[in-house]
C-alpha cells in the first residue's frame, strides 16, 4: 500500500498573515495529501525538527516577509545536519524573480512566486511523487 504524500506547511519568521498558506494547505488536502500545519512564527530549527519528527516528504514554506533566502538556507542546513536532506523543500510567497535561481541552487526544489496558480504545488508534487500516485 502506498503512503500518502506528507506535507509540512510552515510559516517561518514574523509573517502575521497565513490565509494563503491555509488555502494552499486545503488544496493539498483536497488532492488526498496529508498536511501538518505548524502555524505562524516558526523558526527554521522548529520547522526542521517537526519535519523530522513527523517524517514528512515535503516542507512547504509560505514566506511573505522577504526573508526566504536566509530561512531556506537555514532549513537546508538543518536538514543536512539532521540527516534528512531527502525532504523536498518548496517555497511560495512574495519571492522576486531574481531570487528563484539562487533558491534552487541552494537546494529548494521548486519556487512559487506571486501569481502562481493555487494548485501549482499540487501539480509539481504529483510529478515529483508520480510513483506514489
Amino acid at each position: 500500500m502506498r503512503r500518502k504524500i506528507r506535507i509540512l506547511m510552515a510559516k517561518p519568521g514574523l509573517d502575521g498573515h497565513d490565509r494563503g498558506a491555509k488555502a494552499v494547505a486545503r488544496t493539498f488536502l483536497d488532492e488526498g495529501m496529508e498536511v501538518i500545519y505548524t502555524g505562524l512564527h516558526q523558526s527554521p530549527q522548529q520547522i526542521v525538527n517537526t519535519a523530522v519528527q513527523e517524517d514528512v516528504d515535503v516542507i512547504a514554506l509560505s514566506v511573505l516577509s522577504g526573508t526566504h533566502m536566509s530561512v531556506c538556507r537555514k532549513i537546508i542546513q538543518g536538514l543536512k545536519e539532521a540527516g534528512a536532506q531527502d525532504k523536498t523543500l518548496i517555497v511560495g510567497g512574495t519571492i522576486v524573480e531574481e531570487d528563484i535561481a539562487p533558491l534552487k541552487e541552494a537546494g529548494v526544489a521548486e519556487v512559487f512566486p506571486p501569481g502562481s496558480p493555487i494548485d501549482a504545488g499540487v501539480e509539481y508534487l504529483r510529478k515529483r511523487f508520480a510513483d506514489r500516485l
